[in-house]
C-alpha cells in the first residue's frame, strides 16, 4: 500500500512560559506548515470470516458450516478470522501533563475499575436476612402514626401487626422485635403487667406464631413500658433503681414471653446479673431452646427520644444514667461483654448503632458470639428528615448506614428501615 502524504497549513499561537513538550496536545509553533504523513501499512493475509460482536443482527449469527478440522486448517494456513480491532488508547484532555509512570508495584485502584470487579471484591454484604424489624403495638384496632418517626406506626395487634409482618416476609425479613404501648391504667411501680400471660405482648406473639410459625420473634425484657415511673426497674422512694428486685421481675417477664412462643428474649434494662438469672429461670421452666440477646452495651444516649414518644415511656423523673452506660466510655463495654458471655448470653447487642461503630468493632474483636446493632429511632428520624428536606438522598444514605453497621462487625441490625431497605435490596420501588 502506498504512503499518503497530506500537506496542511495551520497557525498555532505560542504561549509564553509554557513548556509544550510536557503537555498533551500543545505544540510550540507559529505560522508553520505541518507535513502529516500516514505511514504505509503492510497488507495482511486474506481473511475468510469477519467477526463483529457489536454488529446488529436480525437473527442468529450466520455460521459458515465449517467443521472443526477445516477451521483449524484455515488457521494453520494463515487465514486468521478478523476480530474487532484493539480499541485505541483514550486521549487525555488537552493540557494534561506528560509524566513518567509512578514506580508502583501495587495499584489498589485496579480492583475498583469496574462495577463487576467492585462487586466481586466487596467485603461486606447486606441482605434482608441481616435485618430485624422493630414494631410498635398497642391495644387499638387502628394503626396510629408516630409523629417523630415518619413511616412508623403503633400497629393494632390484631390486624396492622399481622399485615406489616406479612409485608416484611414478602421481601425476606423474617425477624421482628415487639415493643408495646401499655395503657396507663395497667402501669404500676413494680411493673407486674410485664409478666401477665394474657398481656399485649404474649397475645401478639401467639397470634403471629399462629399465622407465621417460622417467624423469628424477639421480645424486649424491661419494665419501662409497664412502669408508672417510666424507668427500666423498680424505683425506691429515694429515686434509686433497685437492681436485684428488678431482676426478679425480669425473670418472670422473660418466662412469660417464652411461654407465649418467643424465640429470643432481649433484656434491655442494663441491670447487673440479669443474664445469668434469666438463663436459669428459662432453663428451670423448660425453655432451654429460647435464646437471650443481651443489650450488652446500651448507652445513656440522646438518640432515643422518638422511641420514648412512640411508647409514651419517658421517665417520670431523673434519667437512666445509673444503669445505662456513659457515652464517653469505651473500655467499660469489655466488662459488660465478659459478664454477659459468662452468664450465658447468645447474642450481644450495641445500642445506638452508627454513633458507636467503635464499640461494635470492639465487641466483634473480643467475642465469638453474634453481634447485633440497634439503629435507633433518632438515627432513623434524622435520615428521614434529611430526605424530606432534600438535603440527602434518603435511600442511598439508608443503605450506606446499614452497610456501615455490617462492616463494623454487626451480624444482625435492628432497624426501622427493615422493610424499606429490604425492598430496595430486592429491587422493588419504594
Amino acid at each position: 500500500m502506498a504512503s499518503i502524504i497530506v500537506n496542511v497549513s495551520c497557525n498555532v499561537q505560542g504561549i509564553k512560559g509554557l513548556e509544550f513538550q510536557n503537555y498533551v496536545g500543545l505544540k510550540a509553533s507559529t505560522n508553520s506548515k505541518l507535513n502529516c504523513v500516514k505511514t504505509a501499512i503492510k497488507a495482511l493475509p486474506p481473511r475468510f470470516l469477519v467477526v463483529r460482536a457489536s454488529e446488529r443482527q436480525d437473527g442468529p449469527i450466520k455460521k459458515m458450516g465449517l467443521s472443526d478440522a477445516e477451521c483449524e486448517a484455515a488457521i494453520v494456513a494463515g487465514k486468521v478470522p478478523e476480530a474487532p480491532p484493539v480499541p485505541p488508547k483514550p486521549a487525555a484532555p488537552t493540557g494534561t501533563p506528560v509524566v513518567h509512570s509512578l514506580p508502583l508495584n501495587r495499584r489498589p485502584r485496579r480492583n475498583r475499575k469496574s462495577p463487576v470487579l467492585r462487586e466481586a471484591f466487596q467485603e461486606t454484604q447486606l441482605s434482608p436476612a441481616n435485618l430485624v424489624y422493630p414494631l410498635f403495638i398497642h391495644e387499638g384496632e387502628e394503626d396510629t402514626p408516630i409523629g417523630a418517626m415518619p413511616g412508623c406506626y403503633r400497629l393494632g395487634w390484631r390486624h396492622g401487626l399481622v399485615e406489616e409482618v406479612g409485608k416484611a416476609r414478602d421481601v425476606g425479613v423474617n425477624s421482628v422485635v415487639l415493643f408495646p404501648k401499655i395503657p396507663d391504667a395497667l402501669k404500676s411501680s413494680t411493673g407486674d403487667e410485664a409478666f401477665n400471660d394474657n398481656g399485649l405482648v404474649p397475645r401478639a406473639i401467639r397470634l403471629l406464631k399462629d399465622k407465621y410459625p417460622d417467624l423469628v420473634i424477639y421480645t424486649d425484657v424491661a419494665l419501662d413500658p409497664y412502669s408508672s415511673d417510666g424507668h427500666d426497674g423498680i424505683v425506691r422512694e429515694d429515686g434509686v433503681i433497685m437492681n436485684d428486685e428488678t431482676v426478679h421481675q425480669l425473670c418472670k417477664q422473660a418466662v412469660s414471653q417464652a411461654r407465649a412462643g418467643a424465640d429470643v428474649v432481649s433484656p434491655s434494662d442494663m441491670m447487673d446479673g440479669r443474664i445469668g438469672a434469666i438463663r436459669d429461670a428459662l432453663d428451670a421452666e423448660g425453655f432451654e431452646h429460647v435464646s437471650i440477646m443481651s443489650y450488652t452495651a446500651k448507652y445513656a444516649s440522646s438518640f432515643y427520644g422518638p422511641f420514648r414518644e412512640a411508647l409514651d415511656s419517658n421517665p417520670r423523673f431523673g434519667d437512666k444514667k445509673t444503669y445505662q452506660m456513659n457515652p464517653a466510655n469505651y473500655r467499660e463495654a469489655l466488662v459488660e461483654v465478659h459478664e454477659d458471655e459468662s452468664e450465658g448470653a447468645d447474642i450481644l447487642l450495641v445500642k445506638p448503632g452508627l454513633p458507636y461503630l467503635d464499640i461494635i468493632r470492639l465487641l466483634r474483636d473480643n467475642s465469638s458470639l453474634p453481634i447485633a446493632a440497634y439503629q435507633v429511632s433518632g438515627e432513623y428520624s434524622m435520615i428521614k428528615a434529611g430526605g424530606v428536606l432534600k438535603m440527602i438522598d434518603e435511600e442511598k444514605v439508608m443503605l450506606e448506614s446499614l452497610l456501615c453497621l455490617r462492616r463494623a462487625g454487626a451480624d444482625i441490625i435492628l432497624t426501622y428501615f427493615a422493610l424499606q431497605a429490604a425492598r430496595c435490596l430486592c429491587g422493588e420501588k419504594r
